[in-house]
């Protein structure tokens, strides 16, 4: 097998797996806003409620097309194709697992490694603001309008803060190459000082505090509770999508869950290992480098999952801001929080540097 054959097997398959998460991301947002509320939640599709998601998908694309008279119909098309075209590019940077050997070549498992992994995520996701932005001026709703207005000024304030906590992790690794920053955990003991063996060096455990402020941005940045006030029911009525129907709403709400599983993706190759687990070495050198390529993937996939479902757990436990609360905790908490932990950490380097 060539490279080329690989990298258009790793793309199609980084897509399927995208849309099936993201698909069974609403069956287990139901699930766990059942067991918190002390439902049942969906159990009539399948076993479980398993089939949920393919009758969801099967009612978006039978529905009415409706487009409203005064829109901007190509605009009105372009945003929502925009929001999902965003949100699944993004994940080509990602490193997904270790390496797999196939007929005596190794292969990473990462469809494009640019040495600016870091940059292009972000650059991504400022771009996907223009997604909503335009959906919401296309409309020609003032509802639409007004949650577009709230994305777009919510989604800008909250990458400065995570810009900062980005940089904490760039001062550390020496680079921004994704790969780099997860090769980087694999090795070394934790704080210089506990050994705690190969694949267990995150910097989760010397960044806390970055890893706090990215996390509560990334909520924002996904628009995910509490920070939903770009599409608040009682409000705006949903907001920006309020004129959308048929499969044109569906790629909005698509494209909110394969964010929510990138942004943790992401989240986990900057502060969790990436696709390192405990013993990785070890498992390489002693079982070969397919089987450590393997289960390279399942840790990133059951950490990525983990992180979604602590998602889904805050959806359903904080009540939304007000919006100036969200500005004053975006602006004047969080900003400062990664400023003076980017001090410290820059103040630690620099004291313990050879």
């Amino acid at each position: 097998m060539d490279l080329i054959t690989f990298k258009l097997i790793l793309v199609l398959a980084l897509f399927l797996l995208s849309l099936t998460i993201a698909a069974y991301s609403t069956w287990a947002e139901r699930k766990v806003a059942s067991i918190m509320q002390d439902r049942i939640g969906p159990n009539r599709a399948g076993p479980f409620g398993l089939l949920q998601p393919l009758a969801d998908g099967g009612k978006f694309f039978f529905k009415e097309d409706f487009t409203p008279a005064n829109a901007e119909r190509f605009l009105f098309v372009l945003g929502p194709a925009l929001v999902m075209f965003i949100s699944l590019i993004t994940g080509a940077v990602i490193p997904w697992g270790k390496s797999l050997n196939i007929a005596g070549t190794s292969f990473d498992l990462q469809v494009a490694n640019i040495d600016v992994g870091v940059l292009f995520i972000i650059g991504m996701a400022s771009i996907g603001v223009y997604g909503i932005m335009i959906g919401g001026w296309a409309s020609n709703n003032k509802y639409s309008l007004l949650g577009a207005i709230r994305a777009s000024s919510q989604m800008i304030s909250y990458e400065l803060a995570m810009g900062l906590a980005l940089l904490s992790i760039i001062m550390m690794s020496g680079s921004l190459d994704l790969k780099e920053i997860t090769e980087s955990q694999t090795t070394g003991k934790l704080w210089g000082i506990i050994p705690w063996g190969s694949g267990m060096n995150w910097n989760i455990f010397y960044q806390p505090i970055a890893f706090l402020v990215f996390f509560v941005a990334a909520l924002a940045e996904t628009n995910r509770h509490p920070f939903d006030l770009p599409e608040c029911e009682s409000e705006l009525v949903t907001g920006y999508s309020t004129e959308y129907s048929s499969m044109k709403l569906g790629l909005y709400m698509f494209g909110e869950y394969v964010n929510m599983f990138i942004s943790n993706a992401f989240m986990v190759v900057l502060f969790f290992g990436g696709y390192n687990y405990p013993g990785i070495e070890w498992v390489t050198q002693n079982w070969g480098e397919n089987i450590a390529g393997i289960l390279s993937i399942v840790a990133f996939l059951t950490k990525t999952v983990i992180g979604i479902l602590i998602f889904m757990w805050i959806r359903w436990t904080l009540p939304r801001f007000r919006y100036d609360q969200l500005m004053h905790l975006g602006w004047k908490t969080l900003i400062p929080m990664a400023l003076v932990n980017l001090l410290i950490t820059g103040a630690v380097i620099l004291a313990f540097a050879n």
